[in-house]
């Protein structure tokens, strides 16, 4: 069976100023989630699962729905503000989405496969998907499931500050822990540092950190709706607070039932958190046409 690729498009983009997930980046206005899907193909990939908003729902499916039907199959799924929420839990003051761990939730019902989870407005190279691929082909497992790791060092923005689930791993390669790090950046000394709320603390640069790139056996949306309740019980009324994919992640590992490999696949990505972040990804996208690592048009 052919693992699936669900890409969470969702997003507010609230720093970059608009719905960069459909925003046009490459040569031909492809968008970057274009990208990995052409790379999830090429890895072996046979679904596509698409999470967004009901508000760009339409313009999603005008976009990609003709283009992608005859390469590969594709189904979307909406994450709205009362998806899998209970009606006590439900406020109307509320506007931000529920996080990542959510919207993976809101797809259980479309995937029964192995299955990676990527954001829509990173690249993260072909070499990801082929480490995602041939994981989630033969080696994942109800108790095995894997992230794609990439050095603190190539995930940075020269236009601010970004956050980054910090990795904590053992000698076998697996993850023992991640911690969600905000305002990161690299100083003028050329130290990378990550300084909030009183804490000031130095990164290695050759840190692995999330980008929210993860390989899952289908397992995981039991334990994620499980978690998700305990969500709503402590944190549900909240307007701001967001249940994340590394929370499930560093849970599943605490509790014993299940390890997260640390694949080797992080080597190149770049994304758009900021609007002046657009013209680096385009010439990035350029390039790596010219030097023939895509074709001419993806699709």
């Amino acid at each position: 069976m052919k693992p699936t690729l669900l890409i969470l498009a969702a997003g507010m983009g609230s720093r970059y100023g608009g719905d960069k997930q459909v925003d046009g980046f490459g040569p031909h206005n492809e968008t970057i989630l274009e990208y990995s899907i052409y790379d999830a193909i090429q890895a072996g990939f046979g679904k596509v699962v698409f999470i967004v908003r009901k508000e760009i729902l339409a313009l999603a499916k005008s976009l990609f729905l003709e283009k992608l039907q005859s390469k590969v199959e594709v189904d979307f799924v909406v994450q709205s503000l009362d998806s899998m929420v209970p009606e006590a839990y439900l406020n109307p003051d509320r506007v931000k989405p529920y996080g990542t761990a959510h919207a993976l939730l809101c797809a259980k019902d479309v995937i029964r496969e192995p299955f990676a989870v990527i954001n829509a407005d990173d690249f993260y190279g072909r070499e990801a998907f082929q480490a995602l691929g041939s994981f989630l082909s033969g080696e994942v497992r109800p108790d095995l499931h894997c992230m794609v790791g990439y050095a603190i060092k190539n995930v940075l923005s020269d236009y601010g500050t970004v956050s980054r689930g910090v990795c904590d791993y053992s000698a076998d390669g697996n993850l023992k822990g991640m911690v969600e790090r905000t305002s990161i950046s690299r100083r003028e000394d050329g130290s990378i540092l990550h300084e909030a709320n009183g804490e000031r603390i130095q990164i290695a640069e050759d840190t692995p950190v999330s980008m929210n790139c993860w390989g899952f056996h289908p397992s995981v949306f039991h334990e994620t709706e499980r978690l998700w309740s305990v969500f709503l019980e402590t944190q549900g009324r909240e307007l701001k607070s967001e249940f994340y994919i590394p929370t499930v992640a560093n849970t599943l590992i605490q509790e014993g039932k299940a390890a997260v490999r640390i694949l080797e696949g992080g080597k190149t990505w770049f994304g758009v958190t900021y609007a002046e972040d657009r013209p680096i990804v385009i010439e990035a996208l350029k390039r790596l046409h010219e030097a023939g690592v895509y074709p001419e048009k993806l699709f």
